[in-house]
């Protein structure tokens, strides 16, 4: 069985205003909607594929990032795979928190190169 991975997706060398945390693999929506709390109370499960969703990723009752996150179902995707991308403010910290979010609530860490070689 794959396991969920999970990185970050644009580059931490430089400053952006935006980062990107990508998530792949058939329990990506479901580690999601444990760490997103929706404006407007919906649950990522049940939303319709290649959708783009407004709130905020959360680590217990903290707020770590207001966020867009992208819903995109498999077989429609790079991996072939359920895919989340959790769009969220730039910066080292922010980024780091949220893949560390992502990490401890069930994803493993992608290795270099794992969303391309899943493509495969």
């Amino acid at each position: 069985m794959e396991h969920t991975i999970a990185a970050i997706s644009t580059s931490i060398v430089s400053s952006g205003a935006i980062n990107i945390v990508r998530l792949s693999g058939k329990d990506a929506i479901e580690i999601a909607d444990k760490v997103f709390v929706s404006k407007k109370g919906i649950k990522l499960s049940e939303v319709n594929s290649h959708t783009v969703h407004y709130g905020n990723i959360v680590n217990k009752d903290n707020i770590v990032d207001e966020v867009l996150v992208v819903v995109m179902k498999a077989p429609n995707t790079y991996t072939r795979e359920d895919v989340v991308e959790i769009n969220c403010h730039g910066g080292i910290i922010v980024i780091k928190n949220i893949l560390d979010v992502v990490l401890k609530n069930g994803a493993r860490a992608a290795e270099a190169g794992e969303f391309t070689k899943r493509a495969f």
